[in-house]
Formats: C-alpha cells, sequence, structure tokens
C-alpha cells in the first residue's frame, strides 16, 4: 500500500509518501481500498501540530473516505468485499491506498454517489445537517448568513439551507468563491472585505438576520454577531480565519440571542450510531438530488501537501479530494 506520511509537525511540505506492508483485517474489521480521501482545513490542522488533539508521530492524516470494500475480518455482518463504503472515523489513516476500519463504522454508499462526493461531502454536509437539524432548526423563509460560502462548510451551509427553505445571503471574498455560493442557491452574496456587513446584512433583510453560520470566526465574528434580529441564533461552526474570536457577551443579552457551538465531530464520537443514521441521512439527500454539492478537485496522493497549503491559504472554492 501507499500512505502520506507526518514525521514532524510542521507545515504539509514535509510530507511524504511510503511504501507500506498491505493491510489485512482483524476480528470486526474491513479493509478498504480507497477510491477518495477528502482533504480538510483540519487535516492541515493536526499536520502543523495546531489542532486541539496531537496525535503520535509518524501517523498519516485523513479523516474521512470512500471506495471498496476487499477484505473482511471474523465476526462481519452487514458487509461483503466488493461493497462501496465510506467512512468518517474520526480517526486518522485517509490518506492512503488502504485502510483498516471497524466494519460498524462503514456507511454503505447508494446509487448515484461518487467516491469522491462521498469522501468530500460527508464532512460538510454532515456538519450543517447536524447544526440546522440537531443543534437548531430552521423555519422556511428565515433569513441566514453564511460566512466563508465558498469554502467546503460554507457551499454546504447555502445548500442544506436552501433545500430547508431558508433565504440565504452568502458573504465571501473574491468573485469566484461568490459565484458558487450563488450557484449552490444563495439568494444575494456579498464581500465582506469590503463591504459593511452589518449594514448590507440589514437592508437585504429589513431588520437582521435570524440565523448566521460562523465557520471563519477571526475578525468577522463580531460584525455578523451584529447582523442579529433580537432572538437570532449565532452557529460558531470553526475558525478558518485564524483567531479564536472574543464575542461581547452584552451583544448576546441585550438581543436575547443565541450561541450555539457546532462539533459534528465531537458529538459523532459520543453517539455513533446516531452519526450512521445522519451520515446515511446525507447520502440519501444526495443520491435523491436534494443536496446538491459541487464536483471536488482532484488531485494525486502525492500532491497531499500542495492541497493542504490551498486550504491554509484560503485559495479553494469547494472543496479537495486525493485520489490514491
Amino acid at each position: 500500500m501507499r500512505r502520506v506520511t507526518c514525521h514532524q509537525f510542521g507545515p504539509p511540505q514535509g510530507l511524504v509518501v511510503e511504501e507500506a506492508p498491505d493491510p489485512h483485517a482483524g476480528p470486526g474489521d474491513v479493509v478498504v481500498a480507497v477510491r477518495a480521501a477528502g482533504v480538510s482545513f483540519v487535516d492541515g490542522l493536526i499536520v502543523a501540530g495546531g489542532y486541539q488533539v496531537k496525535p503520535p508521530l509518524p501517523f498519516t492524516p485523513g479523516l474521512t473516505v470512500a471506495g471498496d470494500v476487499v477484505e473482511i475480518g471474523d465476526g462481519v455482518a452487514g458487509v461483503a468485499v466488493g461493497d462501496r463504503v465510506a467512512a468518517t472515523s474520526m480517526a486518522l489513516g485517509g490518506y492512503a491506498s488502504h485502510r483498516v476500519l471497524p466494519a460498524a463504522a462503514l456507511n454503505l454508499l447508494p446509487e448515484g454517489v461518487a467516491y469522491d462526493v462521498a469522501a468530500t461531502a460527508v464532512e460538510s454536509y454532515g456538519t450543517m445537517v447536524f447544526a440546522l437539524t440537531r443543534r437548531t432548526t430552521v423555519t422556511p423563509g428565515e433569513w441566514m448568513l453564511v460566512l466563508g460560502a465558498g469554502g467546503g462548510i460554507g457551499l454546504a451551509a447555502v445548500d442544506v439551507g436552501r433545500s430547508l427553505g431558508v433565504r440565504v445571503i452568502a458573504a465571501a471574498a473574491g468573485e469566484p468563491k461568490r459565484a458558487a455560493a450563488l450557484g449552490a442557491g444563495a439568494e444575494v452574496a456579498i464581500d465582506y472585505e469590503a463591504e459593511d456587513l452589518k449594514a448590507r446584512v440589514r437592508e437585504i433583510t429589513g431588520g437582521g438576520a435570524d440565523l448566521v453560520v460562523d465557520p471563519v470566526g477571526d475578525r468577522y465574528a463580531e460584525p455578523a454577531l451584529r447582523t442579529l434580529r433580537p432572538f437570532g441564533r449565532y452557529l460558531v461552526v470553526g475558525f478558518a480565519g485564524g483567531s479564536i474570536p472574543k464575542l461581547a457577551a452584552n451583544l448576546v443579552l441585550l438581543e436575547n440571542r443565541t450561541v450555539v457551538g457546532i462539533d459534528w465531530g465531537a458529538w459523532g464520537r459520543r453517539d455513533p450510531g446516531g452519526n450512521l443514521a445522519l451520515v446515511d441521512e446525507v447520502f440519501a439527500g444526495i443520491a435523491a438530488g436534494r443536496y446538491r454539492p459541487p464536483a471536488p478537485t482532484v488531485f494525486p496522493l502525492e500532491e497531499a501537501a500542495d492541497a493542504l497549503t490551498l486550504l491554509a491559504e484560503r485559495r479553494v472554492t469547494g472543496k479537495l479530494v486525493l485520489k490514491p
């Protein structure tokens, strides 16, 4: 097998592709021939040593894969050799040609869901379906502001919101990202680098947004919080902008606003059965055309460092995938 290995924390250019013995399935496990491995912002943080959990060195990055079952271990039921599957195991090892996974962690892929879409959509769409149906609920016709709307999480937020009948305002820097968000279903796209976010959102909505989805943080967080009307909800998804913001609590108190943390991964680890059901829901929505994830940009395994660099520098529209 081939795998990407991180021998020391730092820039992704330190990653190397290595040969290793082919793995075999132990009891309860399967071996998956990886057809696509999702590349995420979190992967880059882990490689850099900047994530809240540091894995022991050396390790292979990658949380989400899709592929074919090529071997099953003793005691495995419900999964057969040849099945098309995807897994977000919340454990590392995805940037490889083969991966050993617990059979209980697999989701079967419906017909019509491609490997590369499955490997990239499950993280972003899983996060946003969790956010908009488990951590809060939305009402058709509500206004939702999405920051970083041209990235993977942002585009999923736009698409899932659209599917739920929400009116979406997409905030993104760069015309290609705003165009992608409009294509995903946003009603309006604004440049939050050049425009007054609070004033524009209040103007568009006639009073303020009902909901903010924020995977960016940094200096954009407080202006986004100020866009909310009374009883609005602010969803904290991540900090792709760099710094973790310190929100003014009086802005939450004075208008009866709610701040909601969105950590799909942590919930999935606590409730693996519920998580498998949610991922099945995501794949069913894609197969039925209810969700419309864009085709990701494809990189070979040997260019994992380039893909992570593009993500870190926020030069990506949509999602990236490695194909071993």
